[in-house]
């Protein structure tokens, strides 16, 4: 089977983003979700790996990081982190998505 190394350097970067956003601003609840939201997604990329079919939690993971960062956005026009976040987050929605409409 496949690795989805996409996924994998997804969860990379949100948990990174956290620790970042920890590091440079001293903001433990960024640290929080990034841990959070990065280890599920983890633990979704072992799931597609195992049955590319299998991209529920991802796309639940993704899409709630995708309502969240993409308000804030939204709302403050910054795009580092909440800019970034949320593209990648539309990408992996899309993706999940059409993964789920395949046969």
């Amino acid at each position: 089977m496949p690795i989805d190394y996409v996924s994998i350097a997804y969860a990379v970067t949100v948990a990174a983003g956290g620790v970042l956003g920890y590091t440079r601003a001293g903001s433990i609840p960024s640290l929080a979700a990034g841990i959070i939201c990065g280890g599920l997604m983890g633990v979704g990329a072992y799931q597609t790996t195992q049955n590319p079919k299998n991209v529920m939690l991802s796309l639940v993971v993704s899409g709630l990081l995708l309502t969240v960062m993409g308000s804030r956005f939204y709302k403050t026009h910054k795009v580092m982190p909440a800019g970034i976040v949320a593209g990648l987050s539309v990408l992996m929605v899309v993706r999940f998505g059409y993964r789920l409409t395949q046969k």
